[in-house]
C-alpha cells in the first residue's frame, strides 16, 4: 500500500478552534445582552415626554383666568383654566377626564403654575409658567415647561 497525502484537522488544531469560537460567541452576547437590558429606556422615555406633553398641552388650552370666578375646583375634571392645575400631582398617569389608562400606572406626574416675568413683552401678571414633570422610578425623569399669556 502506498501512502496518499492524508489532509484533515489534528484533536488539537479542532479544540482551538472551538475555544476561539467559543470566545467570540461569549463576548458577540455579552454585548447583546447588554443592548438588550437598556433597550426598553428609549420606550420609556418616549413614553414620559408624550405624558408631559399631552399635560402640558391640556392645561395650556384652558384659559388663562377663571371664567366662572369660583377658583380652586377639587376635580380635575373641573378644572377650568391654568391655576386650578397648580400642585396636581397624578400618581399613574391620567387623561384629562380621569381615566388611568393600566400601561401609564408606573408614571408619577407633577404639574406647578407660578406667575412668570421671563417673557419679556409680557406682565408678569399677564404670564404663568407652567412646569409638568413625569417620573419613571427609579431614573427617568421628564420636565416641561410651558408658558400661558393673558393675550
Amino acid at each position: 500500500m502506498r501512502g496518499g497525502k492524508q489532509s484533515g484537522v489534528t484533536l488539537i488544531e479542532l479544540c482551538v478552534s472551538i475555544v476561539v469560537i467559543a470566545i467570540a460567541a461569549g463576548a458577540v452576547l455579552g454585548v447583546l445582552t447588554r443592548s438588550v437590558g437598556r433597550s426598553a429606556d428609549a420606550m420609556i422615555m418616549s413614553q414620559a415626554v408624550s405624558v408631559a406633553e399631552a399635560y402640558l398641552e391640556e392645561i395650556t388650552l384652558k384659559p388663562f383666568a377663571d371664567p366662572d370666578s369660583v377658583d380652586g375646583e377639587a376635580l380635575r375634571t373641573d378644572f377650568d383654566d391654568v391655576d386650578d392645575y397648580n400642585g396636581l400631582v397624578d400618581v399613574g398617569a391620567r387623561d384629562q377626564f380621569g381615566n388611568a389608562p393600566s400601561a401609564l400606572s408606573r408614571y408619577t406626574v407633577t404639574v406647578t403654575v407660578t406667575p412668570s416675568s421671563a417673557l419679556t413683552s409680557v406682565p408678569s401678571a399677564d404670564a404663568e409658567r407652567v412646569d409638568a414633570s413625569v417620573t419613571y422610578a427609579p431614573n427617568v425623569t421628564v420636565a416641561l415647561t410651558g408658558y400661558r399669556t393673558r393675550y
